[in-house]
């Protein structure tokens, strides 16, 4: 499978959150824009499916957990599954170490949430997004195939918001942001639902 790296260069100073390369402000307001108009039932949609995944990942790990007191065979495979858990975490922060980092993730997302008018609800996206993904562009979730920054289910929804979606902070976010105003209104809302559920 061939993987692209998307780099992102930020400018150090006082002129504001950094852009992405190429993107001027006004064209990353663009990109944000063209995504603002997801539908309701596009955006309940992806919600349903991310909670079936989290409610059947949270039921099959408990059963397993239960049956692995009873069986061994059973303990092993927990053990299997956690350790993949640990493998593919390990592999995401390798893969990170070539891609933009955190905190050019969250410059990027502030700055495209400030975008969108919802400076007021930073905190909630960053400590959703962080919960979610770390803010890392390849973050995939094993037991549900969510990946990337908003941790979309499947990834491959993204595509709808730009290139590269595998590997691009800036249509990831868009994307997650697209998401959260057609479902949530706004991350200040999305955050609220996650504390109650865990996903959003």
């Amino acid at each position: 499978m061939a993987v692209g790296v998307g780099v992102f260069y930020f400018t150090p100073g006082n002129a504001g959150p950094p852009a992405a390369a190429g993107m001027s402000v006004e064209q990353l307001g663009d990109l944000v824009n063209q995504q603002s108009d997801m539908d309701p039932v596009t955006a309940n949609a992806v919600a349903s499916a991310k909670q079936r995944a989290y409610e059947k990942q949270v039921a099959s790990d408990r059963l397993l957990a239960e049956k692995a007191k009873r069986d061994a065979k059973a303990a092993a495979a927990l053990k299997a599954r956690l350790q993949a858990r640990r493998d593919a975490a390990k592999k995401a922060a390798a893969l990170a170490k070539a891609n933009p980092t955190t905190a050019q993730n969250k410059a990027l997302g502030k700055q495209m949430n400030a975008l969108k008018g919802w400076s007021g609800c930073w905190p909630s996206l960053l400590t959703m997004w962080t919960h979610e993904s770390q803010w890392n562009e390849r973050a995939d979730n094993p037991g549900s195939n969510a990946y990337g920054i908003p941790q979309a289910l499947p990834g491959s929804k993204m595509a709808s918001a730009g290139p590269r979606w595998q590997t691009n902070s800036a249509t990831q976010i868009s994307w997650g942001l697209s998401y959260i105003k057609a479902r949530y209104h706004d991350p200040c809302g999305a955050w609220s639902f996650w504390q109650a559920h865990h996903w959003y």
